[in-house]
């Protein structure tokens, strides 16, 4: 892929996904496969004003290792200066950036019960920094392509062409092929507008069907917001935490939501893949599920934790949208929720409750948006799906129409 190329891409996620603030540190998790974009990207970092950039480097085949090796107790360890990182974390608040590579078969094979008791051993001893956190700093998640996900997508080319292949599929699906920063401001604005319709509604409901076997309504709560695009830190900061990003999404209330959702698209989860699934809700909570590969793992992440089988998203995206129309299954939740409409398990986002600068995290679980230690996007979006929006006086109306936006 072209430098040039690389350096606006790089350029977008330090500017218009993190938008670093002069003299804000910055912490950037990356896998081992692209070093060179890591390293036009750390430039880019401090051209936008950071004071100080960290790259954390992971590793599949080690963490393969580490779940196969370590005891379970060893495993869940949090050492005393992982809680003194956090903290400082807390205390400085440094812009983050995800650059996402891996192997979507890269722990396949692992033992999913250790791994999975570990990640939740883990996740509740960082969770309360993550809570008092959340809304005061910038995020965002990218990707580049490693050899092993380019190979899984184009598992014909050699490897050097199977990259270039996703380098251009990336950039494409993330508006970042041609001027990237023009093509973001006039997304971000057309996505404004489409909230500003949603939220003149005033909806309390959203009703969804599609012939493959999704019947399903979800409640939202009172006052609560339609987002999607660009957002704000409390004190104002706008990025775009995902490139790319198609959706307009809404907290849902929790405990309630009925009926059954069929999914779209395989689920990558810990590094492999759950196909072909179903979920049934009542009072909001899953109490069924079927899946034809990784129904074990489903199982897992649904009991991830007590709240992890209630909902916390609701995106709309229509199924007539870039990523869709690529023909590309990415096999990757950032690219495939952008494809089509998705619901998201697990922790809801406080940002689309109103005045959510101005409430504790304990309110927002009071005014119903979902606690949990994971967020996990699965797709429903269909070519025949529609989505019916409720008023508080019984009005519907039409938001989607053969997946893709009635208005």
């Amino acid at each position: 892929m072209q430098k040039s190329k690389l350096r606006a891409y790089a350029k977008l996620i330090a500017q218009k996904g993190v938008n670093i603030q002069k003299n804000q540190p910055v912490v950037i998790q990356a896998e081992l496969d692209q070093p060179e974009f890591i390293e036009i990207l750390v430039d880019e970092c401090y051209k936008a004003g950071a004071s100080i950039v960290e790259v954390k480097w992971s590793h599949q085949p080690i963490t393969k290792l580490n779940v196969r090796h370590k005891t379970l107790k060893n495993l869940s360890i949090v050492e005393d200066w992982e809680l003194e990182r956090m903290k400082h974390e807390e205390e400085t608040l440094p812009a983050k950036i995800v650059i996402l590579s891996d192997d979507p078969d890269g722990l396949k094979g692992v033992n999913q019960d250790k791994l999975s008791k570990a990640s939740q051993a883990r996740s509740r001893a960082f969770k309360p920094f993550r809570d008092r956190m959340e809304n005061k700093y910038q995020w965002c998640i990218a990707a580049v392509p490693g050899v092993k996900w380019a190979k899984k997508l184009f598992p014909n080319d050699r490897k050097s062409v199977a990259v270039e292949k996703l380098w251009q599929a990336i950039l494409s699906a993330s508006r970042a092929d041609i001027d990237p920063m023009k093509q973001w401001q006039e997304h971000n604005e057309n996505i404004a507008k489409r909230c500003e319709y949603l939220n003149n509604l005033n909806l309390v409901s959203l009703k969804y069907k599609s012939s493959n076997g999704t019947d399903f309504t979800v409640g939202l709560i009172e006052g609560a917001k339609f987002v999607g695009g660009a957002g704000g830190t409390t004190k104002g900061v706008m990025f775009n935490a995902n490139i790319p990003s198609e959706e307009v999404f809404i907290t849902p209330k929790k405990g309630v939501a009925e009926g059954k959702v069929v999914s779209t698209m395989p689920l990558s989860y810990q590094s492999q893949l759950i196909e072909n699934f179903s979920i049934t809700f009542k009072d909001g909570k899953a109490v069924e599920f079927s899946a034809e590969k990784n129904e074990a793992l489903l199982a897992k992440l649904l009991s991830m934790d007590e709240n992890a089988g209630y909902l916390g998203e609701c995106a709309l995206v229509p199924f007539d949208s870039p990523i869709n129309n690529s023909g590309i299954l990415f096999y990757n939740t950032l690219f495939d929720e952008n494809a089509s409409c998705h619901l998201a398990l697990g922790a809801g986002y406080s940002e689309c409750l109103p005045d959510f600068e101005k409430l504790s995290f304990e309110e927002c679980v009071e005014m119903g948006c979902n606690d949990s230690i994971i967020h996990v996007d699965f797709m429903i979006g269909a070519e025949d799906l529609s989505v019916i929006g409720v008023d508080k006086n019984g009005k519907e109306t039409a938001l989607f129409i053969d997946g893709n936006w009635a208005f």
